[in-house]
Parts: C-alpha cells; sequence; structure tokens
C-alpha cells in the first residue's frame, strides 16, 4: 500500500507498511499509478511518447529495487491482523483536581470546569488512593505519567504540591518514577506556583487560543472580560523563568477561526516555540462546531501553516508544532501505532470523588464509568472493549493509508458523532490525513536543508 501526493510541486510517495517516505521525479510518478496493474512491457509503452525508453527501464529498475528492499509496497507486517495483549496495565492517570474553573470558556467540553455535575476539588485522600491505584495497576512498568487536569487544577494547587512529594515518596518506595504534568488557563501561574513546578520538574501545557481578539472571543472571565492579556503574562513570566523547556502552548481553533494558522503565528512571534493548535471537540448543534464543509478550506490553512512554519526554519526558527512533529524513522512501537492513546485500559482518568474514566473526554458519562480509585477498575467488560479497539478493528481503518500515525482517531469523538469507539469521526480522519501530508513535506525539508 502506498499514498501519493504533491505538496508545491514536490511529488511525493509514502509507503504505508515501511514507514518510508520518497520524494520522486515525474517520470516515476507516473509510473506508480499503474505498477502492478499492468504488464511492465506494457507500463513502459504507455509512456514511451512522454519519456525516453532508456530513462523508463532506469525507473522501472529503481522501483524494484526500493520492492525488493521492503520500502516501496511493502507487505502489512501483521498481515491485516492483531490481537492485542491478554491484560494491561495501567501507565497513566489524569486527576481531575478541580472540577471548577476561574474562566468560561465557550467551548468547553468539561461545561466550564464541573462536566455535568456540581464544582468541587479533589482531596488529598482521593489523591493518594488514584496514585496508589496507578502504582499498583502498572505491573513491572517503571516509568509512569500524572497529568494535573481540571476545570482548572490551580484551584487545588495545595492538593497538588502534597501529592507531588506524594507520588516521589511513593514511587522511591515502590521503585516507579511518576513524571507529572499539569494543563493550565495560567491565570493562577505566578511565581510561587512557577517556583514549585520548576523545582519540581513539572511539565506545564499553557492554554491559550492565538490572537486576542480569538482567544477573548472563546476564553473570557465569568463577567465576560477577555483573559489574553493575563494568560500572556503569566506565560511569559513563567517560561522566562523555566527558561523556556519542557512545555507546550495549546490552544484550540473552531469554526470561527478556520484561518488558525495566523493564530500559531501570533504564537510564534509571542516568543513560543512548542505549539499545538487542536480543532474543537463539539456536537454538531454548537455554532462552533467545524462543519464538513469547512474541511477544504481548513485543509488549505495547514498547507498555509506549512509554508509558514518552513519560512521560520529557513530563518533560523525552530517552531516544534504538535501535529507536525512526527518521527518517520523511529516513532512508537507498532503495537502504540496500532492502539492509539491506550485510553480505556492503560490511560485512565479520576474525577474529584475517585471515580475511573477511559479518559478525561469521557468523565460525567455514567456509561463509561469504569471503576474508583478505592476499589479498582470493575467494568472488564469496559477496558476490554478499549484494548480490543485497535486499527483492525475500526470501520475504515484497517486500508487507511494514514492508519499507522493516527491510529484510529479519537475515542470520545467517535463516541459523540458516531456512538461507537469503534466508527472514527470521517472529518478527524480528513483531518489527520492533511496534517500528515504537511509533516510529511516538512521532513524531506528537514533531510535537505540545503534544498532552496
Amino acid at each position: 500500500m502506498i499514498h501519493k501526493f504533491i505538496f508545491d510541486d514536490t511529488r511525493m510517495v509514502f509507503d504505508v507498511h515501511s514507514g518510508a517516505l520518497h520524494i520522486v521525479d515525474e517520470l516515476i510518478w507516473d509510473l506508480l499509478e499503474a505498477y502492478g496493474a499492468l504488464p511492465e512491457e506494457e507500463l513502459a509503452q504507455s509512456l514511451s511518447g512522454k519519456y525516453l525508453e532508456e530513462d523508463i527501464s532506469e525507473a522501472l529498475e529503481e522501483i524494484k529495487e526500493l520492492t525488493d528492499k521492503n520500502i516501496l509496497f511493502s507487505p502489512d507486517p501483521l498481515g491485516g491482523a492483531y490481537k492485542p495483549p491478554g491484560e494491561s496495565v495501567v501507565k497513566a492517570l489524569c486527576l481531575h483536581l478541580a472540577h471548577d474553573c476561574n474562566l468560561s470558556c465557550r467551548y468547553c467540553f468539561a461545561g466550564q470546569g464541573k462536566f455535568g455535575g456540581a464544582p468541587g476539588l479533589m482531596t488529598a485522600e482521593v489523591g493518594r488512593k488514584a496514585l496508589e491505584f496507578l502504582v499498583n495497576s502498572s505491573g513491572e512498568r517503571h516509568h509512569l505519567e500524572v497529568d494535573f487536569f481540571g476545570g482548572e487544577p490551580l484551584l487545588n494547587f495545595d492538593v497538588l504540591r502534597m501529592l507531588v512529594d506524594y507520588g516521589r515518596s511513593l514511587g522511591r518506595e515502590k521503585g516507579k518514577e511518576i513524571k507529572f504534568t499539569v494543563t493550565t488557563n495560567a491565570i493562577l501561574l505566578d511565581g510561587r506556583i512557577g517556583d514549585f513546578l520548576n523545582k519540581n520538574d513539572i511539565s506545564v501545557i499553557l492554554s491559550i487560543d492565538g490572537r486576542q481578539g480569538v482567544h477573548d472571543a472563546m476564553r473570557p472571565f465569568r463577567d465576560r472580560k477577555g483573559s489574553y492579556d493575563v494568560v500572556v503574562k503569566n506565560i511569559k513570566s513563567f517560561l522566562e523563568s523555566r527558561d523556556y523547556r519542557d512545555y507546550y502552548v495549546r490552544g484550540t481553533y473552531t469554526a470561527l477561526n478556520t484561518d488558525f494558522s495566523c493564530d500559531v503565528e501570533h504564537l510564534a512571534s509571542l516568543g513560543f516555540d512548542n505549539i499545538s493548535l487542536e480543532p474543537v471537540v463539539a456536537g454538531e448543534k454548537d455554532h462552533y462546531s467545524l462543519r464538513d464543509s469547512m474541511f477544504s478550506q481548513i485543509s488549505s490553512e495547514y498547507e498555509k501553516l506549512t509554508r509558514s512554519i518552513l519560512k521560520m526554519t529557513k530563518e533560523g526558527r525552530h517552531i516544534n508544532f504538535f501535529h507536525f512533529n512526527i518521527d518517520f524513522e523511529g516513532g512508537p512501537c507498532l503495537p502504540k501505532r496500532m492502539s492509539g492513546c491506550g485510553a480505556g485500559h492503560q490511560y485512565l482518568a479520576v474525577d474529584p470523588p475517585g471515580t475511573l474514566y477511559p479518559c478525561h473526554q469521557f468523565v460525567g458519562r455514567e456509561e463509561f464509568v469504569l471503576g474508583d480509585v478505592f476499589t479498582g477498575v470493575r467494568r472488564g467488560d469496559l477496558t476490554r472493549l478499549f484494548r480490543n479497539s485497535h486499527l483492525y478493528r475500526k470501520e475504515g481503518c484497517g486500508q487507511c493509508w494514514a492508519k499507522f500515525h493516527c491510529s484510529g482517531g479519537c475515542h470520545a469523538n467517535a463516541v459523540i458523532h458516531n456512538g461507537s469507539i469503534e466508527k472514527p469521526y470521517s472529518p478527524g480522519c480528513l483531518l489527520a490525513k492533511k496534517r500528515l501530508e504537511c509533516a510529511m513535506y516538512l521532513a524531506q525539508w528537514k533531510n535537505a536543508p540545503d534544498k532552496s
């Protein structure tokens, strides 16, 4: 299986199963149109009026050589079937320290932090039980991950601080190492909190949507005043305190800013190098949700963003845009590519009372309650459902050229739009493919930095 595409006059061929990316000329491009479907003599004859016979012969030999090396038309390494491990170990938790927030973001899937319920903060007792559950459910795995989430987790900073200390102690006792991350809107990110995060090597994801008008329209305070000025001031001060390391600024684009390349450029102009901008997760009735009719425009916007990042790269500015940061030579192992994020069996979310869910986007949905941190996982049927929802079980994924980089897409999006984790959200598939093509184009420029 191969995928051919052209980006700004560059012809690229991606070999799906080996992951090899080839930059080809027009002759090989034309030969690959019918290679394997026609005998070589007939294929050569069909192009004889356009190319010299010796050039065609040489190109066919090159294609054969690449095929023999299994980097073109390579076979599926799994033969179209996959059996996940019988049991999974939990390796990551998303701890909802606060089901409350000091902003009133219009697109918030968490309902302004409350996830459809009453506001509340996680107690230190529940947090400690969650960490113990993680350690006890992690099997032989040494490296574990915890993301402090909300709502706004810094509303519960005292408990966050206690849990980091407890997690370090518990890890030493059990022979584990826990890596902590906090996702914050930065409103409360002052010097005291920043010092703690820096001293404890805590990774930070900082929410900002881009240009001031875009950000303030979707991320206001409860009194509807914009939060942009406070957020930018706090983010800059914090990142300066840690020499701009171990962070991402993360935004969301909606139907109201489909020119989101301008938002990425704006974030870069503020001095931020590690940037993620995600499509909104929303229902079809929400006025800001992305429509199928917008895909052409969004696709063009990703191409525009690619050219902008390439221009900055040539000027000596490295922008690490999350969706374009793909390792084509290494990257995740094959089982990881098959199962994606691991939600529901390797990665779980914990709400303030200690209830377990498949991931943060399922929190508050009673039908997806897995158990709790006090008694453990009780819904083995649900964990098996998520563990077995790999590429070859998902509708259309086995035949998709992007499968090993998309991993079947977001389970939550699939449920929201199609009612099943095994039926991917098709607009999400289209966006993933476009981002992958853009990433490939950028990758080939990195491999040929002297190209002009």
